[in-house]
C-alpha cells in the first residue's frame, strides 16, 4: 500500500513552489533498496533504487531533469508507481533492462531507444509480464520526443497489460508559460486520465474514482498544508508534510479497502502503516519540493528494522539540486 499527494504550479509567485509532493512507500521491511540519491549511471535523476533480485534498478518514486542536456531548458519529470491492491498478482512478473542495470551499455538519457526492453527470449511471448519499477525509471531518465509525458503514456497504454496491476502517476513541468502535465495511467482496466495543475491531488492503491478513506483524509489535510504553509521554507514545509505522512489513525471502516483487501484491510487503513507480525509497513516517507527558481529539495526518511530498536528510523536524507534551465 502506498499513497501520494501533490500540488503543481508551473508559474508560482516568488517564494512559492512549482511542485509540492509527499508520498509513503509501503513495502516489506526485508526488501533491499537504496535510499534516495543521484543515480550512478544517470546523475540527472534522484530517487530510491530497488535491489530486489529480479527487479534490480526499478524505482517507486523519482525525479529527473534535462539539466545534463546541451539544450537544457529546466524541464523536469516525476514518476510514481502505486500497486493496485486486490488484483491478481502474476507469479512470473520480472524486471527488464533499464539504465541502472549493469549489463545495459546504453546510458545516454537523451537516446530515443528503450532502456528497458525485455530480453529477446521473451519478445514473442505475449504472456510474459514485465517488472513495473522500470516504468518510472524510463520516464524520468529520458527527455526526447518519444518520452515526453503524452507520448510516453500513450505508448505505455498500448503495452500496459504486460505488467502486474498498477497506477502510474506522471508529472512533467517545463516553461512557466506552459501548465504542468499531470497524468495517471491504470492498467486494470487500461485507462489514462489527465488532471489540471493548481489543485491538490491524492492517489493510492485503488482507482482514482474510488479512493480509500485514508486518501480522502490525506488529500484534505495536504490541501490545508499547501494553503497555510505553501510559502514557507523548504525545511518548514517538509516538516508539516512529514507529520501528515506519519499519521497512524485508522480510517476504518472503508468499503473499497475492505473489498480489495478483505483479510487485513483495517491494518492497511492508516496513512502510516505498521504491521509488525507481517514485517510490512510504511518504510519510506518522501517529500519532493521544487521552488519557483527550479531548486529541488528531496527529503526522505527510511524505516530500518535492523537498526537499534530505539532508533529504527534513519535521519532524514536530503538531496538539494538545481534542475537547470532559464525559466521563461
Amino acid at each position: 500500500m502506498c499513497v501520494i499527494f501533490f500540488y503543481t504550479n508551473s508559474n508560482p509567485q516568488p517564494g512559492g513552489y512549482r511542485l509540492i509532493l509527499a508520498s509513503n512507500r509501503d513495502e516489506f521491511f526485508a526488501r533491499k533498496t537504496v535510499a534516495a540519491t543521484e543515480w550512478p549511471n544517470a546523475d540527472h535523476v534522484v530517487g530510491g533504487i530497488d535491489l530486489e533480485p529480479g527487479r534490480e534498478g526499478g524505482t517507486w518514486l523519482a525525479i529527473g531533469s534535462d539539466s545534463a542536456s546541451a539544450s537544457a531548458s529546466g524541464v523536469f519529470k516525476v514518476g510514481a508507481l502505486l500497486n493496485l491492491t486486490g488484483e491478481p498478482k502474476p507469479r512470473d512478473a520480472v524486471a527488464h533492462k533499464n539504465i541502472l542495470q549493469p549489463n545495459n551499455q546504453n546510458n545516454n538519457h537523451n537516446s530515443s531507444s528503450c532502456h528497458s526492453c525485455p530480453t529477446k527470449r521473451h519478445e514473442n511471448n505475449e504472456h510474459f509480464l514485465l517488472g513495473r519499477g522500470t516504468i518510472v525509471a524510463d520516464f524520468v531518465s529520458q527527455f526526447d520526443e518519444p518520452t515526453n509525458s503524452l507520448n510516453f503514456n500513450q505508448s505505455l497504454l498500448q503495452d500496459c497489460t504486460k505488467y502486474s496491476a498498477f497506477n502510474f502517476v506522471s508529472i512533467e513541468i517545463g516553461p512557466r508559460s506552459v501548465p504542468a502535465q499531470i497524468r495517471l495511467l491504470s492498467n486494470v482496466p487500461p485507462t489514462l486520465n489527465e488532471f489540471e495543475e493548481g489543485k491538490c491531488y491524492g492517489f493510492g492503491n485503488s482507482l482514482p474514482g474510488t479512493p480509500f478513506e485514508k486518501v480522502r483524509f490525506g488529500q484534505q489535510q495536504f490541501a490545508r498544508i499547501v494553503e497555510q504553509h505553501g510559502a514557507d521554507s523548504a525545511e518548514a514545509l517538509s516538516a508539516q508534510l512529514l507529520q501528515l505522512l506519519k499519521n497512524k489513525t485508522k480510517f476504518w471502516p472503508d468499503a473499497e479497502l475492505k473489498r480489495r483487501a478483505p483479510n487485513w484491510g483495517e491494518e492497511l487503513s492508516a496513512l502510516n502503516v505498521h504491521i509488525v507480525d507481517r514485517g510490512y509497513g510504511s518504510r519510506t516517507h518522501s517529500i519532493i519540493l521544487v521552488d519557483a527558481n527550479n531548486q529541488m529539495h528531496f527529503f526522505e526518511e527510511n524505516f530500518e528494522p535492523e537498526m537499534n530498536p530505539q532508533e529504527l528510523w534513519n535521519p532524514v536524507t536530503v538531496v538539494h539540486k538545481h534542475l537547470g534551465g532559464q525559466l521563461v
